[in-house]
Order: structure tokens, then sequence, then C-alpha cells
């Protein structure tokens, strides 16, 4: 684990803990790299973190549809089999990703969500890259 990538680890705890049947929380730059995690492993994290790259993309492609929008996904919600994922836009170039079981109060998660990216957005940015590196 990059150093950089476990001191960022801690802000995401509280939220696992304040939501009961919270699995996975994955903070994620805008290209799909993993910069911390709680409550799963590094290849878990990694592996979400590359599928909401792809996710983020396509649901700005949508957002650009709506006329009066700026068009920049804030939140996308998926019920599947077993739970819930959610995707929200945290910071400068970050996305905040939860897989919670299929009890986990919906409203609850949202808002603790929304809470701890209003506490800590630009904790939460990504720093734009040089010459395709992370400074």
């Amino acid at each position: 684990m990059t150093q950089a990538r476990f001191n960022m680890d801690w802000m995401l705890r509280d939220l696992a803990k304040s939501v009961p049947q919270t699995r996975h929380v994955v903070l994620l730059s805008s290209d799909g790299l993993c910069m911390a995690q709680v409550g799963t492993d590094e290849e878990t994290a990694d592996r979400l973190a590359a599928a909401c790259a792809g996710l983020q993309s396509l649901s700005t492609a949508i957002a650009v549809e709506f006329p009066t929008g700026d068009g920049r996904m804030r939140l996308v919600v998926i019920e599947v089999d077993g739970g819930f994922f959610y995707l929200m836009a945290a910071g400068t170039s970050s996305y905040l990703a939860v897989l919670a079981e299929d009890g986990v109060d919906a409203g609850l998660m949202g808002q603790c969500m929304r809470d701890l990216v209003a506490r800590l957005g630009e904790h939460l940015s990504s720093p734009p890259r040089a010459s395709g590196r992370m400074p």
C-alpha cells in the first residue's frame, strides 16, 4: 500500500462505521485509481475503482443531455441482488464509491456520503498528474 493511500483511509472509516451493512468504501481518482479504501483488500478496491471510472464516464455522457445542468455526475445508485452500489462526486477529479448490503438504510447512506464530501472535499481531491504520474 502506498503511503499516500494509507494516509487517506482514516477519512473513510467513519462512513463505514456510521452506516450499518456497509461492505466497501473506496475513494478513487477520475481515471480509476484507488486513492484509499476501507473494508476491502487492495485488489478488490483497485477493481472497483477501475469499474467506477467507466461508470462515471457513462454518467457524465448522460448528464450532458440535460440542458439546464452543468454536465457533471453527482450521484449514481445501482440496486443489485444482494445490495446497493453508490458513486458520488467527492472533490476535484475524485469520487467516493460504496458497496452496501441489501438492508442498508439508503437515506442514511446518501446523507453520510454527502456529509463526508462536504466536510473533507478538498482532502478528497485527486491532484493533476504530471507526466502521467501521481505527484
